[in-house]
């Protein structure tokens, strides 16, 4: 069984996307002083949990196309999803790797059903 392409797209947005924001908000709190300091320190955690799972859904994404584990496909779309109801002012960041993620969950299934026939015929 080949490697899912959408889920190689999803997982590389997905992570391109956890590389910005984690250097968006780490700069943002580093590059402020005093009261700035705090409202960006107050701004990063309420963010925390939307980078949070986002790095586990990346982290399932690639588990799921590097291992052709159709559960880590599902996996990760499922928490892309929760992470973008966490913080839907960055939901539109996620949205693309959330279908790949789905889409390549159901070819992977596909791809199963294919196998399980060949594999009965013989």
């Amino acid at each position: 069984m080949k490697r899912s392409k959408c889920l190689l797209i999803s997982a590389i947005l997905g992570t391109l996307y956890l590389i910005y924001i984690i250097n968006y908000f780490i700069n943002g709190v580093a590059s402020t002083s005093g009261a700035e300091q705090v409202g960006a320190g107050i701004a990063t955690a309420l963010v925390a949990p939307h980078m949070f799972l986002l790095a586990i859904a990346v982290l399932f994404n690639w588990i799921g196309w590097a291992a052709k584990m159709r559960w880590a496909a599902l996996t990760g779309g499922i928490l892309y999803c929760v992470s973008g109801f966490l913080f839907l002012l960055y939901v539109v960041f996620e949205i693309p790797s959330i279908i790949l993620s789905f889409v390549g969950f159901a070819k992977m299934k596909k791809a199963n059903v294919i196998v399980q026939s060949v594999d009965s015929q013989e």
